[in-house]
């Protein structure tokens, strides 16, 4: 071997290890995606049977901890408002710590809380808790099941690159009504046949397993440790608390849940007291709502990141949900001004609440990867903290103004106003000029 090949030779071998590692690396983050991706359904699933599932048995709550619709109203917004408090905070220590000590934080906490629950704040035949005792600790059990939103957002938007995010966060998206819909199916007729011990019992190993999984399989991309990976580290533009485009996203959010959140907490209240229904029928229309959620928030976010169009496809559904709201308010404005029975129209009634439902439900994925997108994937926890944040301002806000909307306008002007707030947010999510 001459000289000069000599020379060479050490940096063919560096330049061949280097390209082996790189495709290595590759293998493992195109197999290794998919089950942080399923981290996330799973750990999105888990708290959304906590907060969609625990108002699906509204019923049984009310009866169980003898509230009345004033105080069923409070101790559901105090879930949501716990959640809001803390997911911005939540999504700050995310962007510094990293998704995954965050992750498993926030399910055990959750799992360990509910757990205490189950054991101490429920009904029996000598001992009713307070509403003050029951509000507090639906409002804990939302401070720590904040923590999932954006640590686990964040680690997809790591482990997925774009033009396939939008498709990745809808699948992630697609826990919350997966979760919310297995809930409305399991949690009332537990309430009913067991109590709410089984209730928060249930819920505690849910976030508990969740939590193992996050545990086992959640860690750092390679390539976040390579010198060339830097989009993470040092993403373009302001950050997201400054970016006056990530607000905008996050408004137009807060604002299409609204309508979203009346339908997950006050749903099975209006069939019930309005339309007359059974267990049976509630359950199955709120789950009917949760798949088909499902299934148009895996449809749009390959149709988004297919076209491009993320923006014209929030403006649908906020055009969508308006007049689906808008319709339902006034159907049952008729049916309420019906002189006689007005059974007939009452399948008419749950239909529409499901088409709307859904309509108002379809979004979410879009929304998040849009918004992830303009803040930066190292800083996607706080922007996704923040929406989140207004997200849950909305469950708080919602179930503790419904009562009041009751006593007021009654069913139609719940269903009016939610398509009010629907129609707010499509000049919100106008591109600036």
């Amino acid at each position: 071997m001459s000289s000069a090949d000599a020379n060479c030779e050490p940096g063919r071998v560096g330049r061949a290890a280097a390209v082996t590692a790189t495709s290595k690396a590759e293998r493992f983050r195109a197999n290794h995606r998919w089950k942080v991706l399923g981290i996330g359904v799973a750990a999105n699933a888990s708290f959304s049977a906590t907060f969609a599932g625990i108002p699906a048995a509204a019923v049984f709550l009310r009866s169980g901890y003898q509230l009345s619709n004033g105080n069923l109203g409070l101790v559901l917004g105090l879930l949501g408002l716990g959640v809001a408090l803390s997911e911005l905070p939540w999504g700050l220590l995310t962007d510094r710590w990293g998704d995954r000590g965050v992750l498993l934080t926030g399910l055990g906490a959750t799992a360990s809380w509910l757990a205490l629950m189950a054991f101490f704040i429920v009904p029996s035949a000598t001992y009713v808790p307070g509403v003050a005792m029951l509000a507090a600790c639906l409002l804990v059990t939302g401070l720590l099941g904040g923590s999932v939103n954006g640590s686990s957002g964040r680690a997809i938007m790591a482990w997925f690159h774009e033009g396939e995010r939008g498709f990745a966060m809808s699948i992630r998206q697609t826990a919350v009504p997966l979760g919310g819909g297995l809930g409305a199916l399991v949690l009332p007729s537990l309430a009913s046949a067991h109590g709410f011990a089984a209730v928060f019992g249930l819920l505690a190993a849910v976030n508990a397993v969740s939590a193992l999984f996050a545990w086992r399989w959640l860690h750092q991309p390679p390539e976040a440790d390579n010198a060339g990976s830097m989009a993470m580290a040092k993403p373009a533009g302001p950050a997201p608390l400054r970016n006056v485009e990530v607000w905008r996203i996050a408004t137009a959010i807060g604002m299409l849940c609204v309508p979203q959140v009346a339908v997950l907490t006050f749903a099975s209240v209006f069939l019930h007291d309005f339309a007359g229904m059974g267990t049976l029928t509630i359950s199955a229309s709120l789950a009917a709502v949760q798949t088909g959620a499902m299934i148009m928030r895996v449809w749009s976010g390959r149709f988004t990141d297919r076209h491009g169009n993320r923006r014209w496809f929030l403006r649908l559904c906020s055009m969508t949900s308006a007049l689906g709201f808008a319709a339902l308010g006034l159907l049952v404005l008729a049916a309420a001004a019906m002189p006689g029975p007005h059974a007939a129209l009452m399948p008419a009634i749950a239909v529409l609440l499901v088409v709307a439902g859904i309509s108002v439900s379809a979004w979410h994925g879009v929304a998040y990867t849009e918004l992830a997108t303009l803040a930066g994937a190292s800083r996607a926890g706080t922007a996704l903290g923040l929406a989140n944040s207004f997200v849950f301002i909305a469950f708080f806000v919602v179930p503790t103004a419904i009562p009041a909307l009751l006593l007021v306008w009654s069913w139609p002007g719940v269903w009016l106003v939610g398509a009010l707030c629907a129609l707010t947010a499509w000049p919100i999510l106008l591109r600036p000029n």
